[in-house]
């Protein structure tokens, strides 16, 4: 169990050190660019927009 809990931890650890460096990767282009951060924005406020109006719309 606990060969098996060492594997599990060192392969999650593993797919998170990628996922940490692709993001990296990925911000340092989106941050260099104003119009991608301004449509980002855009795009996440009228998720939460569209979000809101499905949650007050909603029935029990």
């Amino acid at each position: 169990m606990l060969e098996l809990s060492g594997v599990f931890m060192l392969m999650t650890f593993l797919v998170f050190v990628v996922y940490g460096v692709f993001a990296a990767a990925v911000r340092s282009h989106v941050v260099s660019r104003p119009m991608v951060l301004t449509w980002m924005r855009r795009t996440f406020a009228g998720a939460f927009v569209m979000l809101g109006a499905k949650l007050a719309l909603a029935d029990r």
